[in-house]
């Protein structure tokens, strides 16, 4: 059965506070196995029948939405995209004694204007790839010293975004690929 990770935006984020117990149990009730989370910022890994993943992503979604009461929005990748994303090499001169590389998750590829919009906020900071629905964010310094935040990367993109580091997802891959 395919293997799938869930990637949830704004849980235990903004007042909003979901444990996750409620969630291995949520995922469970939508006949999915092998339910796991993973540290409290909304990462499920589950495996189901399904490989339809626009249906499998809006299944969740609103579960979630009638559950929580608010819209999650949910992107899915396998261990294969994991393995690939980690061993992408971005920024190959990023210095993450004092910064780091953080990607973000989105459910389309953003349009070339958006893509050229998000160029305008690199900076000796922030500096930005985007390679389909990862967008790579090298931050020199600490995410709260930089001017930039998941708010401004989906104003900027015009479409809902999480964002989780590249340790984060480092970690996924080694446990599941």
């Amino acid at each position: 059965m395919p293997k799938h990770i869930a990637f949830l935006r704004a849980i235990n984020v903004g007042g909003h506070v979901v444990k996750m117990e409620a969630l291995r149990r949520l995922f469970e009730g939508l006949a999915f196995t092998q339910v796991e989370t993973f540290i409290a910022s909304g990462n499920v890994i589950f495996d189901s029948s399904s490989e339809d993943i626009p249906a499998l992503q809006q299944t969740i979604e609103r579960a979630l939405q009638a559950a929580l009461g608010y819209e999650v929005a949910t992107f899915l990748r396998s261990p294969l995209s994991l393995q690939k994303i980690v061993s992408y090499r971005p920024f190959p001169n990023l210095d993450t004694t004092n910064g780091a590389l953080y990607v973000a998750f989105v459910a389309n590829p953003p349009s070339h204007e958006a893509v050229n919009k998000l160029s305008t906020y690199t900076n000796e900071i922030d500096q930005f790839q985007v390679k389909g629905c990862e967008i790579y964010w090298g931050c020199q310094k600490k995410m709260s010293e930089s001017k930039f935040s998941g708010a401004v990367l989906e104003r900027v993109l015009g479409m809902p975004a999480t964002i989780r580091s590249i340790s984060t997802i480092q970690k996924l891959a080694a446990k599941y690929a």
